[in-house]
């Protein structure tokens, strides 16, 4: 099973990475009673390596193997002049499990994925509803397209719909609201959400491993196709070109196309402009700023969903000082949450206050990489020296990815700037930290709080 699983690997990946980094581990037992698989390699550099960048490719291929629940486990060569070794687990977040079955629903698989009989995901937040994204005057004609569209998805009008505003202003709460409305009244149709970025990973990992056409045949199928934060495909001409000809195969094909930016198609320097000629000829909605009146009533949302008791005159002092984000209202109130439970003290206007001066970045200087390390640090209580090595203690790889993640999403530094800057990695592991801060997100709601409470602590400029 081992030698089918090398075999699997090396078709996958390029000869040199195969003969680097996977020649050189040697299988020494399997328990099946145990369910642990324990090889052999090298040097804690080549495992660290392993471990940072081909962990889902050993995943599935272990699952496809030995099945669920397998505990890979690395013995390492530490001293060879006196062969010295030391028995390490591989990462815990990366035991083999079985993909999630859900009958009628749909998912872009990974390209090893395919090989793999499985029921696949729209990979829809399904908590992100119509019945919980307040309406305002910012966002009054956005939604009501918006439901007009979900109650009627495959008629020829608003196709494609392009839904455009700052950060955090809702749009990925409505176009996520779109497609859960969608896929409630039309079961058997294939919906799918997925942001830019994702694509582009896919779409490069199907040109390493020549499954390009597979791509974009997947892609094909689609009956709602849903795009959130395309301008990250400026510039990257390839993604762009191949996106090109899924559009239109879907337009002609009478599907649904849904696609979310934080600009207008006018402002999209460095789009090819076949494709921004196809994104105009739909309809274009913008999603603004929330004003006072509409923070409120977010707060007040907020406060009833979560049980809390808030007063009147805190709840406009926050609308009144956070009315650039939605997301930061939505810190905001986890922090409050939080600082009154751990010391046991009312929400008022002290607290508030004490709240906002952290969730509120005074002056007007761009977040910076070192600005995010600082706030991730110390809200995991690691040090900073600690995510710049090649430790793979839970807390601090956590912190480390989370890094990454936020520094990816806040800033406008490419992914190998960042990946220097957190501890030297290089562009292809940063992506990975990425997909897997994104992946835990959804599914550990404590996780995506944390998340939240770190993002509220600053006040990002949009």
């Amino acid at each position: 099973m081992w030698a089918a699983c090398l075999r699997m690997i090396s078709n996958n990946i390029t000869p040199e990475k195969y003969k680097a980094w996977f020649e050189t581990i040697e299988f020494e037992s399997y328990s099946e009673a145990e369910r642990k698989l324990l090889v052999r390699v090298p040097s804690s550099f080549v495992y660290e390596y392993i471990e940072e960048n081909f962990i889902d490719l050993l995943r599935k291929v272990l699952f496809y193997y030995f099945g669920p629940g397998v505990k890979l486990m690395y013995r390492v060569l530490t001293d060879s002049t006196n062969n010295i070794t030391q028995t390490v687990q591989s990462d815990p977040g990366a035991d083999i499990e079985a993909p999630k079955k859900l009958e009628g629903v749909n998912k872009a698989p990974n390209i090893l994925d395919a090989q793999v009989p499985q029921q696949i995901d729209s990979d829809l937040n399904k908590h992100l509803t119509f019945d919980n994204f307040i309406e305002g005057r910012s966002n009054k004609m956005p939604r009501s397209i918006g439901m007009a569209i979900a109650d009627n998805p495959f008629a020829n009008t608003f196709n494609p719909l392009f839904v455009y505003g700052p950060s955090g202003c809702g749009k990925t709460h409505l176009v996520n609201a779109i497609g859960v409305r969608i896929k409630e009244k039309n079961p058997e149709k294939r919906v799918l959400y997925v942001s830019a970025r994702i694509f582009q990973k896919q779409y490069t990992d199907s040109v390493l491993h020549n499954t390009s056409n597979d791509f974009i045949s997947f892609y094909q199928t689609i009956d709602v196709l849903i795009v959130d934060d395309i301008q990250e495909w400026i510039g990257v001409t390839k993604t762009q070109d191949t996106f090109f000809h899924i559009f239109n195969h879907l337009f002609r094909n009478n599907r649904r196309i849904i696609l979310a930016c934080d600009r207008p198609p006018v402002e999209m320097s460095g789009m090819n402009e076949r494709l921004l000629t196809r994104f105009k000829c739909g309809l274009t909605a913008e999603l603004e700023r929330p004003d006072e009146q509409l923070c409120v009533d977010i707060l007040n949302s907020l406060i009833q969903r979560d049980g809390l008791r808030i007063p009147m005159n805190v709840v406009n002092f926050i609308a009144e000082s956070v009315r650039d984000s939605v997301r930061d209202l939505h810190g905001v109130v986890n922090s409050l949450l939080a600082y009154s439970v751990v010391y046991n003290s009312p929400i008022d206007m002290k607290l508030a206050e004490s709240v906002l001066k952290r969730a509120v970045q005074i002056d007007n200087s761009p977040l910076t990489v070192d600005d995010i390390i600082e706030k991730v640090c110390g809200y995991f209580n690691v040090s900073q020296d600690g995510i710049a090595t090649k430790s793979r203690k839970r807390e601090l790889v956590t912190a480390r990815q989370v890094s990454m993640y936020l520094a990816q999403k806040y800033t406008k530094l490419p992914a190998q700037r960042i990946g220097k800057l957190v501890g030297g990695r290089d562009h292809s592991t940063v992506i990975h930290s990425c997909n897997q801060v994104e992946q835990r997100m959804q599914s550990d709601a404590n996780f995506k709080k944390d998340i939240d409470s770190i993002v509220s602590s600053f006040k990002l400029k949009i």
